[in-house]
C-alpha cells in the first residue's frame, strides 16, 4: 500500500518478508523522495532493523530484511521548508513495526511506539532529523540478535494420568513432591513412604473420577496443542522457536523436555509455566526442579534463561477471560441476574501464612482485573471467589467451593456461572469436579440455572498474548546463578541430627504403616 503527496510530505507502507525478495514501491515525486530516503536510510540503519535503499533514477523504495525477521513497517518522511530559501526546519522519520500484517495493517492498529532518537541530517536546503520506533522495546533483539539464536520455549504443566493404570503412580509422584506435602524437617525422609501410602489409598476413588471423563486426563493432548499453537503464533510474530512441554508429575516429565532441549542445542530459553498465578505448589515446584538440574548440568548452567513466573495481570489474558465469561453469560435467559462464581485451585493455608506464597493475593488481583474489564463492557454481575480440591486434615484457603455453592443456593441465587480461573486447560478438576460434582451439588442446593466457562485452551487471543509474553521475556534471559539459596541449604543436616530423626521417624513410620486404626482414620481424611 502506498501513500504519496507532493513534497515536503511522503508516506510509504511496505512489507518485509522472510524471503530474500525485495518489494519495490513507486513514488510520485522521485526527486524529493530521493532526498527524503537518503535521510531515512541513514536514520534507520542506526536502528539495525532494516536496510533502505533509494534510487534517484526511478524514485523507488527498496527494502530488504536485516538478518531475518518478518515485520510490517510504516515509514513517514516529512519535511518542512521555507519558501524564502534554505531556512531548514527539523523533520522526522518514524518506523513502526507490527507483528501481524494480516490483522493489524487493514485496521490501522499500531502499537504504541517506543522512540529512539537519531541524529539530524542536512540535505542542502532541507534539514532532517529522524527517529525509529518499534512495536515494543524488545523487537530490536528479536530481529537482530535472535536471528542466529536457537530459541526454545519450555511450557510447564502439572501432567495427568493418560490411562487408569497410570493413576496410582501419578498420585505417588504428586504426593512425593515436598512442595505438595510439606513435612517437618525431622520427617522429610518419610516423604516417599508417605506418598506411597496416600497414593494407594486414594487411587480407587481417583480411578472412578478419571473413568467418568473417558479413562484418563486430556491435559497432555491439550498442552501439546497449545505448544503447537504458540509456535505458530511466534512464527507470525517473526520469532522462530522450538516449543517443548515439561510435565511435573507425568510424561513427558520436565527432565525429558530438558534432555530434548539440550539435544537440540538451544542457545536461549524462555520458561513459561501454564499457571496464570504463581504458587509454591505449581509453578514453584516445577521451577525448583528446573533449578536443581541447572545446578548439576554445565550446559544449562551456561544457558541464558528467562522464567515467566506469573502472567495473570497481562491485558491479553484478562480480556480473553472476559470474552469467555461474556459469551457464556449470553446463554442465560437473564444474563444480568447470573452470579459469576470464580473457582480456583486451593492450597494449604500454611503456604500463604508461613511460607509467603503469593497465590492468594495474585488470585484476588486477577479476579479484580477480570471484573473491571467486564464492568468496562457494561456487565455488572455480582461475583464471588472460592477454592476447590482440598485434600487431607490441614486447613486450606477459604472459602471452600462446595460450601459456598450450598450457601448461594440457600440465599436464593438461581443462576450460577462457574469460572475455573486458575486453569487454562480442561482436566480432572474441571471435567469431573466442577462439571459433575459441583453441578450436582448446585442443583441440589436450589440453583436452577448452571453454566461453566470453558478453559482457555487454544483460544487465539490467549495464545497470541502468551507469544507476546515470550517475546517480551527474551531480552531478560541470562545465565542462572547456580548458588543455592538459604532455603535450599537449610535441608542439610549433620550426621547426628540425621540419626536422631531417622530413629524417631522410623517409629512413626512403623505405627503409621502397620496400625489399622491409624490407616482407617487417615483414609477418612483423604477420601
Amino acid at each position: 500500500m502506498l501513500f504519496s503527496s507532493a513534497c515536503p510530505s511522503i508516506r510509504v507502507w511496505f512489507v518485509v518478508d522472510l524471503e530474500p525478495s525485495v518489494l519495490t514501491t513507486r513514488i510520485a515525486t522521485p526527486d524529493c523522495f530521493s532526498e527524503s530516503m537518503e535521510a531515512a536510510n541513514s536514520a534507520v540503519s542506526q536502528t539495525k532493523l532494516l536496510d533502505f535503499r533509494s534510487r534517484r533514477s526511478i524514485g523507488s523504495l527498496y527494502s530488504s530484511t536485516h538478518k531475518g525477521g518478518t515485520s510490517v513497517c510504516y515509514v513517514k518522511c516529512c519535511s518542512r521548508s521555507s519558501h524564502n530559501g534554505p531556512q531548514g526546519t527539523d523533520e522526522s522519520l518514524s518506523l513502526s513495526v507490527l507483528s501481524n500484517p494480516t490483522s493489524n495493517v487493514s485496521k490501522g492498529n499500531f502499537a504504541k511506539p517506543i522512540h529512539m532518537p537519531v541524529k539530524k541530517h542536512n540535505l542542502g536546503r532541507l534539514n532532517y532529523s529522524a527517529e525509529a520506533c518499534t512495536h515494543d522495546a524488545n523487537f530490536l533483539s528479536i530481529s537482530s540478535s535472535h536471528a542466529h539464536e536457537r530459541v526454545g520455549i519450555l511450557l510447564l504443566n502439572l501432567g495427568g494420568p493418560e490411562t487408569l493404570n497410570d493413576v496410582q503412580p501419578f498420585l505417588f509422584n504428586l504426593f512425593a513432591d515436598p512442595d505438595i506435602i510439606r513435612l517437618p524437617r525431622l520427617f522429610r525422609f518419610l516423604q516417599r513412604p508417605l506418598a506411597k501410602l496416600i497414593s494407594v489409598i486414594r487411587a480407587p476413588k481417583s480411578k472412578e473420577a478419571y473413568a467418568a471423563i473417558g479413562g484418563g486426563s486430556p491435559l497432555r493432548r491439550i498442552t501439546d496443542e497449545q505448544a503447537l499453537a504458540l509456535k505458530l503464533a511466534l512464527n507470525d510474530k517473526a520469532l522462530h522457536a522450538n516449543v517443548y512441554v515439561g510435565m511435573r508429575y507425568w510424561h513427558p516429565f520436565t527432565e525429558e523436555a530438558l534432555h530434548q532441549i539440550k539435544k537440540d542445542k538451544i542457545t536461549k530459553l524462555v520458561v513459561l509455566p501454564l499457571y496464570p498465578q504463581f504458587s509454591i505448589s505449581t509453578s514453584g515446584s516445577s521451577i525448583r526442579v528446573l533449578q536443581s538440574i541447572i545446578r548439576e548440568d554445565a550446559y544449562f548452567a551456561s544457558l541464558p534463561i528467562s522464567i515467566i513466573e506469573s502472567w495473570y495481570q497481562r491485558e491479553g489474558y484478562v480480556k480473553s477471560m472476559a470474552d469467555l465469561i461474556e459469551n457464556e453469560l449470553l446463554s442465560f435467559s437473564k444474563p444480568e441476574e447470573v452470579m459469576i462464581f470464580f473457582s480456583a485451585h486451593g492450597v494449604p493455608l500454611s503456604y500463604v501464612q508461613d511460607a509467603g506464597d503469593p497465590y492468594k493475593d495474585q488470585m484476588e488481583e486477577c479476579i479484580s482485573l477480570i471484573m473491571a474489564e467486564l464492568k468496562y463492557r457494561g456487565l455488572v454481575n455480582q461475583h464471588t471467589l472460592a477454592y476447590q480440591s482440598r485434600v487431607g486434615p490441614v486447613q486450606w484457603l477459604k472459602p471452600y467451593t462446595d460450601e459456598v455453592i450450598v450457601e448461594l443456593g440457600q440465599k436464593g441465587v438461581k443462576s450460577l456461572l462457574t469460572v475455573p480461573v486458575s486453569f487454562v486447560s480442561e482436566h480432572i478438576e474441571t471435567l469431573e469436579e466442577i462439571d459433575m460434582e459441583y453441578k450436582h451439588l448446585a442443583l441440589q442446593s436450589g440453583i436452577e440455572n448452571w453454566g461453566r466457562v470453558p478453559a482457555l485452551g487454544c483460544t487465539s487471543s490467549f495464545i497470541s498474548d502468551l507469544a507476546d509474553a515470550v517475546i517480551e521475556a527474551l531480552p531478560s534471559a541470562s545465565v542462572a546463578n547456580a548458588k543455592r539459596t538459604s532455603s535450599e541449604t537449610e535441608t542439610e543436616t549433620d550426621p547426628v541430627q540425621y540419626a536422631i530423626s531417622l530413629f524417631f521417624g522410623s517409629i512413626f513410620a512403623f505405627v503409621l504403616l502397620l496400625s489399622p486404626r491409624v490407616i482407617s482414620a487417615f483414609r477418612n481424611f483423604l477420601v
